[in-house]
């Protein structure tokens, strides 16, 4: 791998961790569903890519699935709640 594209690599590592955290700790309920897509798109694709590049065996990888898991789960809690119940702390 090339250092341009071990930056590149390293730069969409990091941005899936960034918008995993801002799906977590975003605290408008309004906003929420569309941070928790717009991680979990991106989640997908590094997903992929860690399949095409490292097979499925890396640490990334087994991350990227937990940070997945979780955000369904996320999504399945936030469709529960009523249109005025405020996300629990």
């Amino acid at each position: 791998m090339t250092e341009t594209n071990q930056s590149a690599a390293c730069a969409r590592g990091q941005r899936w961790r960034e918008l995993y955290k801002a799906a977590l700790f975003e605290t408008d309920r309004h906003k929420l569903p569309s941070r928790i897509a717009e991680a979990e798109k991106a989640l997908i694709l590094r997903a992929r890519e860690l399949f095409a590049t490292c097979g499925e065996n890396s640490d990334e990888g087994q991350a990227v699935d937990q940070a997945l898991y979780a955000l369904r789960a996320l999504r399945r809690y936030v469709v529960q709640l009523k249109p005025d119940e405020p996300r629990a702390s």
